[in-house]
């Protein structure tokens, strides 16, 4: 049990040093990332469609 409590207190401390981004920083990194993340799925949909549609051209010419 000491042992548990050892590791709490430790980690608690360490948590206090740690330089925590502010609530603006964390905002805009947020919407950041959704954005690129929604432009990387339209990207990587259009490669899709676009390899799909060339596979079919070559498979099925006719």
């Amino acid at each position: 049990m000491g042992r548990i409590q050892t590791f709490l207190e430790e980690s608690r401390a360490e948590l206090k040093k740690v330089s925590w981004p502010s609530r603006e920083d964390t905002v805009r990194f947020t919407i950041f990332i959704i954005v690129f993340s929604f432009a990387l799925g339209i990207f990587l949909g259009v490669l899709d469609f676009g390899f799909l549609k060339t596979l079919e051209r070559v498979i099925m010419p006719y």
